[in-house]
């Protein structure tokens, strides 16, 4: 079993772009309706896969608005560099955490929160 987040965008293809561009997400499959709208585009990072779609208007029930979501890497002051040069906002500079683990902060356009770091939490199986 997995989780797999879900985020909604006024403008979906801009942020598939940054995500993939900047962040270094990879675009999978991806939908759109007859108008060119994305109703559905899956971005993997590593073994995980974070899905996306446009924002209804006027907003429905999936428009929930603004999400953190933490993304595990080996080394999150080269990848820290590698965002700051591609111009995100930095919400907090690479640093050491309580728990351990280095990580950074940035935002996409859209005002979502991408945590970046070395921290592997362990899923304990459910029952």
């Amino acid at each position: 079993m997995s989780i797999h987040p879900v985020l909604r965008y006024t403008d979906a293809p801009a942020a598939i772009a940054f995500l993939t561009d900047t962040f270094g997400l990879v675009q999978g499959h991806t939908s759109t309706d007859d108008a060119g709208t994305v109703t559905h585009a899956e971005l993997s990072w590593d073994d995980a896969v974070v899905m996306l779609g446009t924002r209804s208007d006027p907003p429905g029930m999936f428009d929930t608005g603004r999400a953190v979501l933490y993304l595990t890497t080996d080394d999150p002051d080269a990848l820290h560099e590698r965002v700051a040069a591609a111009g995100a906002e930095i919400v907090y500079g690479p640093c050491e955490q309580p728990y351990g683990f280095r990580e950074f902060g940035a935002k996409d356009p859209e005002g979502n929160v991408w945590c970046f770091g070395a921290y592997r939490p362990t899923a304990q199986v459910s029952r």
